[in-house]
Parts: C-alpha cells; sequence; structure tokens
C-alpha cells in the first residue's frame, strides 16, 4: 500500500520484497536516473530513504564528472 512507503520504510522487513525485488528496483533506478550502483554498494540499501540518498549521491558524482 502506498502508505506504508515511507523513508524509513524497509525493503524486505516493511514492503514485503525480496531480495529478486529488490535487485530489480536498483536496476530500474539505475535506468531512469542513468547511474551506475556497483554490486558491492548494493548491500548497503536496506530502506526507501537508503535508495534515495545512493541515488542522489550517484547523481552528484555523475554531475561531477
Amino acid at each position: 500500500e502506498e502508505s506504508e512507503v515511507t523513508e524509513s520504510a524497509n525493503f524486505t522487513n516493511d514492503l514485503g520484497a525480496d531480495s529478486l525485488d529488490t535487485v530489480e528496483l536498483l536496476m530500474e533506478f539505475e535506468r531512469v536516473f542513468g547511474i551506475k550502483i556497483p554490486d558491492e554498494e548494493t548491500s548497503t540499501i536496506a530502506t526507501v530513504k537508503d535508495a534515495i540518498d545512493k541515488v542522489k549521491e550517484k547523481l552528484a558524482s555523475k554531475e561531477e564528472a
């Protein structure tokens, strides 16, 4: 449910995503935002806020390049 999606929501525990769902979501972020999130960095993304912060970080790095 949309109301369950908050910055603190955990993809697995709160939103019911499994590891494949999370990988697919991160791949979609990469596609939509034109960024690359290395595999070694994906393990730190557990919440909606983690994902937002990672996308912002990668967008900022992209702009600096």
